[in-house]
């Protein structure tokens, strides 16, 4: 049985959130879109070749056809502005689908796990799911479509201008490939400086999280201004670094508007002096006409046309490969994955034995096998980092071992019983976590009943009573106004309200007083006189020799 999220892919392509996985999700609508941009960016020769024609036949002295010239004209635009909306509304639709799917995966995974993220705390998670993915749309809505013309476009306009002038030809392919040639060297830099942009994003994000729950003790510490100065310090950094993105941005712009500039100028001299009759070269039949030196003319500013979109784009690209990348950070991360299929199951109904055999957890270590009967109570006692913690939460069905077998209840751990398991499991973290609401529902979760016995039995009625609310009182999420033994204490309350069948308990008694702790040790006890499991973890020999037995775990590998 492994523990492993099912982030943990092999390669690129498996993931949900990698580059390819996440553009096949909207493959479809992302291929209409650029094929309705490409057919957009073609409809203008033809618009050009009916003004080259009314124009070039005034000039001559020819009978133009003005009424005619101007719906063909207009039609031709109509269809063309059509195309672009049908285009970029199938563009933001590819982009809905592609984050939303990334953004579900995200809250799927992180919803499962069952240890923090070596990626980050909640801050750059959530900035990550949120304003990073956003990100993506402008690549998805403006590089993809540009990136689409750039490769049929310039082309098809550079043979359209070769059949009618070598020179003009020549002009557009000597400048056009600088264009790229530039923009691919200020994209290195781009990339870079986008990065580094993205990496503070998560970590003003984190940081402001953290102060956020720590407001409290700030406050009572006096440290307001301290940290009022390095959250300024930091997001002066982001700032900064927003600034040089930005910089490089309009860098790359302003270079590649000056050689599409250049290569209009040519252009337009050529064409002048041609028909002028200084110059007699550069076409294929005798001197330029009007009418093909006009429709020249036009083409020129759409051949760089496509290559300035891209360009433009080019930022949205970095950005989104920094995305990307952090995309694929966050999916290689291998935390452990809170078992379950999180829906309607059938209970249990067995005596709630547990049996631990065989199991090895992923730091290596290896447990000697467990067995606790029904309504036992036993403190699991052993070294700092020997995997007691562990231990109870492969008991509590929270997580399963790398190697070995856990049976519940007289039925083997899996996802399909871990539910039903931790419907009679009353459990309590050494870290304490709460809901951003009041203590009351905090330890009824929703469910009805009086909470008198079970702060009783937690010994910690007197701390609520002393809170400006009392059961009304509003926590965070790290139960901000509780000292970390009153914390701890509520989630015992919460783990005994329900009268679970077990009581799991990690430390019930560590950071409290001697009478405070012989209060707690009474009030697991008479959950064991009811009849329930009691487990704790422990190094409180007073709480473990009142145990009926004693379980050490060893440091064994």
């Amino acid at each position: 049985m492994t523990s492993t999220t099912p982030n943990t892919i092999a390669n690129d392509t498996d993931s949900p959130v990698s580059r390819a996985g996440l553009m096949a999700a909207g493959a479809a609508q992302h291929r209409r879109a650029s094929g309705l941009s490409v057919a957009s960016g073609l409809l203008w020769p033809v618009q050009a070749a009916v003004v080259a024609y009314a124009l070039g036949g005034l000039l001559t002295g020819q009978t133009v056809f003005a009424l005619g010239i101007a719906i063909a004209f207009a039609g031709l635009g109509l269809l063309r502005a059509g195309l672009t909306m049908a285009s970029e509304a199938y563009a933001q639709a590819a982009a809905q689908t592609i984050i939303h799917r990334a953004r579900a995966h995200i809250v799927a995974v992180e919803a499962r796990r069952a240890a923090d993220s070596p990626f980050g705390g909640a801050g750059a998670i959530t900035a990550l799911a949120s304003e990073k993915l956003d990100l993506l749309v402008p690549f998805i809505t403006r590089y993809a479509p540009a990136r689409a013309r750039v490769m049929v476009v310039p082309l098809v306009i550079l043979m359209l201008a070769l059949s009618q002038s070598w020179a003009v030809a020549l002009v557009l392919m000597i400048s056009g490939p600088l264009i790229p040639i530039f923009m691919a060297l200020i994209g290195l830099a781009a990339k870079e400086t986008s990065q580094k942009h993205i990496r503070e994003i998560g970590n003003l994000n984190d940081m402001l999280v953290e102060r956020l729950s720590a407001l409290v003790d700030i406050r009572l510490l006096g440290a307001r201004d301290a940290v009022l100065d390095g959250f300024s310090g930091q997001a002066t950094d982001l700032r900064h670094r927003t600034m040089a993105v930005l910089r490089v941005a309009f860098l790359s712009s302003t270079v590649l508007e000056l050689f599409a500039a250049i290569g209009v100028a040519m252009v337009a001299v050529y064409v002048g002096f041609s028909l002028l009759g200084t110059l007699g070269f550069g076409t294929w039949n005798g001197a330029l006409t009007p009418q093909v030196g006009i429709f020249l003319l036009l083409l020129t500013p759409e051949f760089y046309q496509p290559l300035r979109d891209l360009s433009a784009a080019w930022h949205d690209k970095a950005a989104a490969d920094a995305v990307f990348d952090e995309l694929h950070t966050w999916d290689a991360q291998q935390t452990a994955v809170l078992m379950g299929q999180g829906g309607v199951c059938a209970p249990l109904t067995g005596a709630p034995s547990i049996a631990l055999r065989g199991c090895a957890l992923q730091n290596g270590i290896v447990l000697a096998d467990i067995e606790i009967a029904a309504g036992e109570s036993v403190a699991i006692m052993g070294p700092s980092g020997a995997g007691k913690t562990t231990a109870l939460r492969l008991m509590a069905g929270l997580e399963g071992p790398n190697v070995g077998q856990i049976t519940l209840a007289g039925v083997a751990l899996t996802d399909a019983t871990a539910d039903a398991w931790r419907a009679r499991v009353g459990w309590m973290p050494q870290a304490p976590h709460f809901l951003n609401a009041s203590v009351r529902h905090n330890v009824q979760l929703g469910r009805a009943g009086d909470l008198s016995a079970a702060l009783e039995h937690a010994a910690v009625e007197s701390v609520i009573n002393r809170l400006p609310q009392g059961l009304n009182t509003r926590l965070g999420e790290t139960g901000g106004g509780l000292s970390g033994g009153e914390a701890r204490r509520v989630t015992l309350a919460r783990a005994i309200f329900a009268q679970p069948d077990v009581i799991i308990a990690d430390e019930p008694t560590a950071d409290l007083d001697r009478k405070t702790a012989d209060a707690v040790t009474n009030g697991l006890l008479a959950q064991v006189a009811r009849g329930a499991t009691v487990i704790v973890a422990t190094h409180d020999p007073d709480l473990a020799a009142k145990m009926d037995r004693i379980i050490s775990i060893e440091a064994s590998q």
